[in-house]
Parts: structure tokens; C-alpha cells; sequence
């Protein structure tokens, strides 16, 4: 595998960040921008020039990950040249929640193959139900096949997220890569970081992602109280305060994040199923917790390559944890550096919404709040 890395900057354009200017012939043009840059006239065409037969997928971020640093209003690209690994990409248009299960069925069935090994999904982020999607996809894949990715994301604005296949940013879409062939070795972690604060509650009215009552009381009203003067920058605001969700006592929970509220419904719409009947509690977070969440993702996703060096890494974290590091925000991607050493291409995105399995080769879940790594190399 021969990765490089280039980054586009207005009004300088296309910069290689890394690779040593021998000849590639990429298969793949892996990009995360800012919606304004990707959807840039110039930006896509200019890589498109440079590259005519590679594929090209992305999607639009709330900050981009380039090595260790963090930027907003830029676009990271991979270039990527597999030596023994197939490729196939298919998308499809997502125009509401509804249709997420279904989605992920249809995208599953046509990457299907026997020797299909991994699928990196990239998703609208806003209108979709982030758990159907997976609760497709896995229904139509086998068990050894690892899922990753994440939900497309727009800042802290919650407006509207795109999707890039070829050069097309679509608004409501859905892209996957299948990535096939005995050579590819992939290694994948996810952790988060947060700490669970205030009461456990009953979820006792939902509907798919979206949180009616807890407790019998006005989810939105109770959400509001505990944030108090912050209440008024909702949906961004609530991301510093995420939802852990768990079936029953002892469970492992899993973190959801605010996608939108309804104020005339008192609801608040997450990134993915908080099913009704299961328990509920806030949680916060600290940039030593969130660091040490990093460097526990970077760990596992480098010890899953059995003593090989990953040659190249994908690092999506969730905006949430960028509102909380702020400034501090490149002490997660700089303790990923340190666990996968210079030989491994960092790029990345901060998302609406994580996806990777638990563990090993458990079933693919939909994150939120984590830094998700995926680790790639050829044998």
C-alpha cells in the first residue's frame, strides 16, 4: 500500500503534506472537508485533474484531522495506491430516517463477496437513524466482516451535511467502500472517555432516536435543566453533555448524541436508537479523560495488526469531543501519533457519529462521543 496526503487550503489549494513525489497511481481519493470546501467548484475538479482514474469518496466534517494537526475549513485527502487489495464503492440517497434500514441492506447486498474482508460506511449525518442503517448493513453481511466509519458532519451548525462520490456532493447520502483480498490486514478501536453524572432514568417514551419522556417526565425539559444557561444553544450545547444508554443493570451503555430538538414536542432527536424501556444518564467529560479514551482506540487498533506497522490510519472522533478540548483539541491526535509511529498516514474528520464494533469481531454499533481509529495495512 502507498499512501500520500494532501490538504486543500483557500485560496492556496492543493498542498502534499506527505509523500516523497514518486509516481502514484491511486485507486482511491479518500477526502473530509469543511461543506463550503468540498462543495468549492475548484477543489474536487483540481484532484479530479490530477487523478482521472481514481475513485473519489468524502464527506463534509466538523474539523479535519491531517497527522496531528486539527484544522476547520480545509480538506484532507488520502491518496491511496492498494498493491494486492479489490475495491468497490456504492452509494445510494438517503432522504429521511425511515429509509436508514433499508439503506444499509441495499449497500450491504451490492459490495457483497466472498472475499469482501472490511466496509468503510460514510453517512449523512443529520437526517438519518444511524442504528437501522447498522442494524442493515449487519443483517446482510457476515459476522467476520468488520464495519467502520462515521456520520458526515456540519460544524456545530446542524444544517446540513454532504456526502462526495466522484466529484458529487450529494446532501442526503450514503456511501460505502468494500475493500477485498486475503492481503489486507485491518485493525480498528473505539473509546470514548466520558463519566456518567446525576440519576439514572427510565426511557419511558421513545420512538426510534427520538426521546419523548424520562421518568414520565418531558425529556426536553429535564435536558434544559441540567444545562441551564447553555440550554438556549441547543442542539450544539448538548454535545458537551451526551446520553449513555444501556439495556438493564450491568449492561455495557452506549453514548448518544443530540441531533436536533423539538420544541413543540419537548423532544430531543439522537444520532441513534434510545430504545424505550432502557436506562438513561447524562455523562461529562475531561480532556485527560478524553486523551486517555484516544490513546486506548490507538492502542487497540494497532495491536489488531498482529506486529505490523499500520500504513495508514483513519481517525474519526466526534465533534462533541472538540467542543471540550477546545484548545487542547491536538493532544488526542498527538497520543494516537505516539501508539502508531511515524510510518502510519493520519487522516480524519470530526463527526456526527462513530461506527465500529465493540471489540474483536463483534457486530458494528453506531458511537458517539469516541475517537473511532481504523488501521490499515498490506501484507
Amino acid at each position: 500500500m502507498i499512501v500520500h496526503k494532501l490538504r486543500w487550503t483557500s485560496p492556496l489549494g492543493w498542498s502534499t503534506v506527505r509523500g516523497d513525489g514518486a509516481p502514484i497511481a491511486p485507486h482511491l481519493l479518500l477526502l473530509f472537508g469543511a461543506r463550503a470546501a468540498l462543495q468549492d467548484s475548484d477543489a474536487l475538479a483540481t484532484l479530479r485533474a490530477r487523478y482521472p482514474d481514481a475513485r473519489m469518496v468524502g464527506c463534509s466534517t466538523a474539523g479535519e484531522i491531517c497527522g496531528t494537526d486539527v484544522a476547520d475549513d480545509t480538506i484532507v485527502c488520502a491518496v491511496v495506491q492498494f498493491e494486492h487489495t479489490r475495491m468497490r464503492i456504492a452509494t445510494l440517497p438517503l432522504t429521511s430516517m425511515d429509509e436508514s434500514r433499508h439503506v444499509g441492506e441495499a449497500l450491504a447486498e451490492s459490495l457483497a463477496a466472498e472475499d469482501l474482508v472490511h466496509m468503510l460506511v460514510l453517512s449523512e449525518g443529520i437526517r438519518v437513524n444511524g442504528s437501522a442503517l447498522l442494524d442493515g448493513l449487519r443483517s446482510r453481511l457476515p459476522a467476520t466482516v468488520l464495519v467502520t466509519g462515521g456520520l458526515a458532519a456540519d460544524g456545530a451548525q446542524f444544517e446540513q451535511t454532504c456526502v462526495c462520490v466522484d466529484g458529487s456532493c450529494a446532501g442526503h447520502a450514503v456511501a460505502a467502500i468494500g475493500l477485498y483480498g486475503d492481503r489486507l490486514q485491518v485493525g480498528h478501536g473505539s473509546l470514548g472517555g466520558w463519566d456518567a453524572f446525576g440519576p439514572e432514568r427510565v426511557i419511558t417514551r421513545s420512538n426510534g432516536n427520538v426521546l419523548y419522556e424520562l421518568d414520565g417526565a418531558p425529556a426536553l425539559e429535564l435536558y434544559k435543566s441540567y444545562l441551564g444557561n447553555d440550554a438556549s444553544d441547543l442542539p450544539s450545547s448538548g454535545l458537551r453533555f451526551p446520553l449513555s444508554v444501556r439495556g438493564e443493570a450491568g449492561a455495557k451503555g452506549v453514548v448518544r448524541t443530540i441531533l436536533g430538538v423539538d420544541e413543540a414536542a419537548g423532544s430531543l432527536t439522537f444520532a441513534g436508537d434510545v430504545p424505550q424501556g432502557h436506562l438513561a444518564q447524562l455523562m461529562k467529560s475531561s480532556v485527560n479523560r478524553l486523551v486517555d479514551g484516544a490513546q486506548g482506540a490507538a492502542t487497540a487498533s494497532h495491536e489488531a495488526l498482529a506486529g505490523r506497522n499500520a500504513e495508514l490510519a483513519i481517525l474519526i472522533s466526534c465533534v462533541g469531543r472538540k467542543l471540550v478540548m477546545n484548545q487542547r483539541v491536538e493532544e488526542e491526535v498527538e497520543i494516537v501519533r505516539d501508539v502508531l509511529g511515524e510510518e502510519a498516514v493520519m487522516v480524519g474528520f470530526y463527526s456526527y457519529g462513530e461506527i465500529a464494533p465493540f471489540s474483536g469481531f463483534s457486530s458494528c454499533e453506531l458511537h458517539n462521543q469516541t475517537m473511532t481509529i481504523t488501521t490499515f495495512c498490506e501484507r
